[in-house]
């Protein structure tokens, strides 16, 4: 039995984020704050324990506008900087936790963490430094405190990203295929989390069309689109016009699974 889980998205948008940085169009100059994206990334929460999947480069902001003082350990869909980028600050909870930072992640993933966080791995550390324990990950479940997780390989281009199944909750980002022997991991579940990167057709990335197909083959209740762009369109404008059972999920959206 899953323990009743909260899920917060920290981040909503796609590399570059949303305002882009000197772009004037209307999304980017919009005042609605659901239009406002850092780097996609998710808060997991049970009674007892907190995970983070991945750490972008607002992980500092994200973690401290969620209030959130303890984790209990990091998971990482792949290496892509806006995924891995702020991993440097889990020295915050080094230092009050007393303890280093738990992080799974594939083996390409720690691969590329390791070469962008070299210091953090040496023998002899300076004070300060983060400390990092890593733990590998494949395609078996694995707990962390009270909240087991199943990995499930998705395609971002040719690369295999990590999705993540939380008891009826399943979270994919930066994907445009999946295989069928994975889409029998995911089906069942109550709610989804599904990148759509914009309207147009991308090489890496579903586009709106591509995802409302998958979100309907994969059946869940309800399905929640992230790691949106600028180019993806007003908030507003766009999730008035999804089918019913989809919508575009926001920072700071929170979810209750039960």
């Amino acid at each position: 039995m899953h323990p009743p889980l909260t899920i917060t998205f920290l981040g909503t948008g796609t590399s570059s984020g949303v305002p882009m940085i000197a772009c004037p169009c209307n999304v980017c100059q919009s005042a609605d704050p659901r239009d406002k994206r850092l780097r996609s990334s998710i808060l997991v929460q049970s009674a007892t324990t907190s995970i983070v999947v991945d750490t972008g480069p607002d992980f500092r902001y994200q973690m401290l506008r969620a209030h959130v003082t303890h984790l209990d350990g990091i998971i990482f869909t792949h290496p892509h900087k806006d995924h891995v980028a702020g991993l440097d600050d889990v020295r915050a909870f080094n230092f009050f936790s007393g303890k280093p930072m738990n992080i799974y992640a594939n083996e390409l993933t720690q691969e590329v963490i390791i070469r962008e966080f070299p210091y953090a791995f040496t023998d002899t550390k300076y004070p300060g430094l983060p400390e990092i324990t890593l733990n590998p990950i494949d395609s078996q479940p694995f707990t962390i405190g009270d909240i087991t997780i199943l990995p499930i390989t998705v395609w971002h281009l040719k690369m295999p990203v990590l999705a993540f199944r939380f008891g009826d909750f399943t979270y994919i980002t930066d994907a445009n295929r999946i295989e069928e022997s994975e889409k029998e991991k995911i089906k069942g579940c109550d709610t989804i989390v599904l990148n759509a990167l914009r309207k147009e057709k991308h090489v890496s990335h579903f586009s709106l069309d591509e995802a409302i197909a998958m979100a309907a083959e994969l059946g869940a209740r309800q399905t929640l689109f992230t790691h949106l762009s600028h180019q993806m369109g007003l908030h507003a404008e766009i999730d008035a016009a999804l089918p019913e059972n989809i919508r575009l999920a926001y920072d700071n959206l929170r979810l209750q699974m039960v």
